[in-house]
């Protein structure tokens, strides 16, 4: 091991897969230390029971651990080894994770540097699909007695490295763990303090200057990653870097899915007018195909806009467009592929044949040769595939997402495709039920809700 870097190599056992929730049971590692390899492990009592499963998948029993010391026992150790040093893990955030998460319930926080050699096994062999231990095991023939034990996964990872060292050499394996662990590229006065903190669930990131306003919301399902990725140095454009530069402050809020993200970041950006969110600040505007009934009213359709889209008049509404050209543009391509009249759907004034006739798309309905019961028809067949779906719940619905991570759990509430609000409680999900519905018809929240009912499981009428 006298080519590898100072770090501290380590795996933790623990009662389940949720830092909030479960507990370590057995801490192992090894310290690299200008060539020289320390180990240490223990057992930790997590003060809960051991689940069946994790017995049977580590071998380590309640027996085992009704002795051993507890976390907060331990802990003095454990920094003693880890401080000053980066800390190596397979799937570096479950332990990093686990570890705070201890660390917190004694009243400390736990800032590490860490290397995750999931990611580098994928930057040293991208060829391959997998790059868990035990696809690592089979790979590289690598042997153990000990797999799914603290120690005998620390060692694993050591004997990995070794074999990775044969295959692709030392110096490759030591550039690609400098480029790994390098960090955040920060901008002068941002605080790095904050990157321990941010969470690894869904949610809602804020980018403040210099003053209270912010620069840029953003949303995404992993809070850490995305704030992160901001300052990589690798910017897919010039206004990204401008943004990354100017920060000097960020918050963050948490939701319990995607869907809340997705609201969340829609309802800050609309209030608070960010400079860079562009696209969501803007006034909505939007236009939509009316179809009127009566067979004698000139035009027969319209293009209305916001003011006038309702859910009560979905009936006779078809699509919903960004501009009026698009939507004038969408009618214009069915009349030429229906063979409708340009004067009946207003594009034409005047009397005689429409243009369309004189070409041959018109069945000529502007002259008579065409009933006007049977070109309706025709204009709603045409337009069925544009018409808006009606509200296909007898009452209120709420589309529930949770978090294990963060235990975190929310009902968003939406009445006639218009969003009432997300109820983290009973009692707000009761203040909910009985709100008045929003008398404004919002697209952006239409569209995330249909695309949110094809693939939420939990919708509950309310």
């Amino acid at each position: 091991m006298h080519w590898l870097p100072d770090m501290v190599f380590l795996d933790l056992e623990t009662t389940g897969a949720t830092p909030l929730a479960d507990r370590i049971i057995e801490i192992g590692l090894i310290k690299i230390e200008r060539g020289e390899a320390t180990e240490w492990k223990t057992f930790v009592n997590p003060g809960v029971p051991i689940p069946p499963f994790i017995t049977q998948l580590t071998g380590i029993t309640n027996t085992d651990v009704e002795n051993a010391p507890s976390f907060e026992e331990v802990a003095p150790t454990l920094y003693g080894y880890l401080e000053g040093h980066v800390m190596a893990a397979h799937n570096a955030r479950f332990d990093y994770g686990f570890l705070k998460a201890e660390y917190k319930r004694i009243g400390a926080t736990l800032r590490q540097r860490t290397l995750c050699t999931v990611k580098l096994s994928r930057r040293l062999f991208p060829e391959h699909a997998s790059h868990g231990l035990d696809a690592i095991i089979a790979r590289h023939g690598l042997v153990t007695t000990a797999r799914h034990r603290a120690i005998g996964d620390v060692q694993l990872m050591l004997d990995y490295l070794e074999a990775a060292r044969g295959a692709v050499g030392s110096t490759r394996i030591l550039e690609t763990i400098a480029e790994l662990i390098r960090g955040p590229s920060l901008p002068p006065g941002l605080d790095p303090a904050f990157l321990d903190e941010i969470p690894e669930g869904p949610g809602v990131y804020l980018f403040y200057g210099e003053n209270d306003l912010p620069l840029y919301i953003g949303k995404s399902v992993n809070l850490r990653s995305r704030i992160l990725n901001h300052f990589s140095g690798d910017h897919a454009s010039e206004r990204e870097m401008e943004i990354a530069q100017k920060v000097r402050r960020v918050e963050w809020l948490e939701t319990a899915g995607e869907i809340g993200a997705l609201l969340l970041e829609s309802k800050l950006v609309k209030e608070r007018q960010p400079a860079y969110n562009r696209m969501l600040r803007e006034n909505e505007k939007f236009f939509s195909i009316r179809l009127w009934e009566a067979l004698n009213q000139v035009p027969l359709v319209t293009i209305v806009d916001q003011d006038i889209i309702r859910p009560s008049y979905f009936e006779h509404l078809y699509g919903l467009f960004r501009t009026k050209a698009a939507a004038n543009n969408a009618l214009r391509a069915l009349a030429n592929e229906h063979q409708l009249c340009t004067k009946a759907l207003g594009f034409e004034t005047g009397k005689g044949a429409c243009f369309a006739h004189q070409l041959q798309r018109c069945n000529g309905v502007c002259i008579g040769k065409e009933k006007p019961e049977l070109h309706h028809l025709r204009i709603k067949q045409a337009l069925l595939g544009l018409k808006l779906k009606a509200w296909p719940y007898e009452s209120r619905i709420g589309i529930r997402e949770s978090h294990s991570g963060s235990g975190l759990t929310h009902v968003h509430v939406f009445d006639q495709w218009c969003y009432l609000g997300t109820a983290e409680d009973e009692v707000q999900l009761d203040e909910l039920r009985q709100t008045r519905a929003p008398a404004e018809f919002v697209l952006d929240d239409y569209k995330l809700l249909m695309k949110a009912l094809d693939k939420a499981s939990d919708v509950t009428l309310l």
